[in-house]
C-alpha cells in the first residue's frame, strides 16, 4: 500500500480519540491540556509547503499518551500540517518497518511525510534525553520506580521535547529542498 493510501485511510486524530478505551480518561485530560508554543507553531508555518504526520500508536501506551496530544494540536494550529492515527497491531508491514533499535515494536512512531507523502524520517518512541534516561538510570530502577519517574519527566517537558524532535525531521527536510 503506498504511503499516500495508507495516510489517506488512515483515522484522524480526533476520530482516534473517539475509539480510545484504555487510559480514555487520561487521553483526553491530556489533549484538553496540550499547550504548544507558539515558536513551534511559527517553526511549521516557516517550513511552507505542506506535511504530514502519520502517527503508529495503541491507545493503551504510555509514550503515546504523553506525546501524541501536543503533537495533534501542532497539527491543529500549523495550517500546514496535518497528523493522522494508525494502529500498530492493524498494520505490523508498516510497525515492522520503523522498529526501534534492537527490533522491537515500541510505539509511538512518527513517521514524518513531505507533501507528496515521501517518508522524511521517523521519530518515536520517547524522546532522545527521556530514552538515554531510561536506558542507563531508569535501567537501575525497579519498574514501578521507574515508570513513575517517567511520568514525572513527561510532565515536566510538557511535550516541548518531542515538539522539538519531530520538527527538527521536517526542517532538515525542507533545508535540503531549499539547497536543492
Amino acid at each position: 500500500m503506498t504511503r499516500r493510501r495508507r495516510y489517506c485511510e488512515a483515522a484522524p486524530f480526533s476520530e482516534f480519540l473517539d475509539t480510545v478505551a484504555t487510559n480514555a480518561d487520561l487521553w483526553k485530560a491530556l489533549v484538553r491540556r496540550a499547550d504548544v508554543p507558539d515558536s513551534a507553531v511559527e517553526r511549521v508555518r516557516a517550513l511552507g509547503r505542506r506535511w504530514h504526520l502519520l502517527v503508529i500508536v495503541e491507545d493503551w501506551c504510555g509514550d503515546a499518551v504523553n506525546t501524541i496530544p501536543v503533537l495533534a494540536k501542532l497539527a491543529d494550529l500549523a495550517e500546514n500540517l496535518d497528523l493522522r492515527v494508525v494502529s500498530r497491531d492493524a498494520n505490523p508491514d508498516l510497525m515492522d518497518a520503523h522498529l526501534a533499535p534492537g527490533g522491537a515494536r515500541a510505539i509511538p512512531v512518527v513517521i514524518a511525510l513531505d507533501a507528496d507523502f515521501v517518508e522524511l524520517g521517523a521519530w518515536g518512541s520517547r524522546p532522545t534525553l527521556l530514552t538515554h534516561w531510561v536506558n542507563t538510570i531508569g535501567a537501575t530502577m525497579s519498574k514501578e520506580d521507574r515508570y513513575r519517574e517517567i511520568r514525572r519527566w513527561y510532565a515536566r517537558d510538557r511535550g516541548v521535547t518531542t515538539l522539538d524532535e519531530v520538527i527538527s525531521i521536517l526542517e532538515g527536510r525542507a533545508g535540503s529542498l531549499r539547497a536543492a
